[in-house]
């Protein structure tokens, strides 16, 4: 568990829409978490199949109820470059869900996520978890079982966005 643990500071290179395009922006984990209640996702990579079709949407159509539990941001990061990231919420019509690209995996490194799948052909990238952070700061981890390099497995019911929301409705 890393309940009580303090997010890694690291710097995100994101693409953000804009007037006339996307520009680039360096954005720090503290731009993301400092000083409010959010909820990160983390999955293996854009556009693949249980990520896009489940995990994603759950928590972009739970966002109003994140929001009762005092929840100001979701976000949902992958180890994917910023292109990839942004035309993956533009596909999906995110409204609520942010995306963070972790291109290099420094983040998801730091956070002893980071795997490789090269059985499946993608290279590192991030096991399958979600948090509920406040102020930068671990209050509720949910990590998917067998955490592992090269497992085909790709385990999905732990940190789905229903299994936040109970955890909010019993905890706050």
């Amino acid at each position: 568990m890393k309940t009580g643990l303090k997010l890694p500071e690291v710097t995100f290179h994101t693409r953000e829409k804009e007037e006339g395009g996307y520009q680039w922006r360096d954005r720090t984990t503290s731009d993301f978490f400092a000083g409010k209640r959010a909820v990160l996702f983390a999955l293996p990579g854009a556009f693949t199949p249980t990520c896009t079709n489940q995990q994603l949407p759950g928590f972009e159509k739970g966002a109003a109820t994140f929001a009762k539990y005092g929840i100001a941001d979701i976000y949902c990061l992958a180890v994917n470059d910023p292109f990839v990231m942004t035309k993956w919420a533009e596909q999906e019509d995110l409204h609520h869900v942010q995306m963070i690209p972790d291109g290099n995996g420094q983040f998801t490194r730091l956070m002893g996520m980071l795997v490789l799948k090269e059985g499946a052909g993608f290279g590192h990238r991030s096991w399958r978890y979600a948090a509920v952070v406040n102020d930068g700061v671990i209050e509720a981890w949910f990590e998917e079982p067998g955490r592992g390099d090269n497992t085909l497995n790709d385990h999905y019911g732990v940190s789905d966005a229903s299994t936040v929301l109970d955890w909010l409705a019993e905890n706050g």
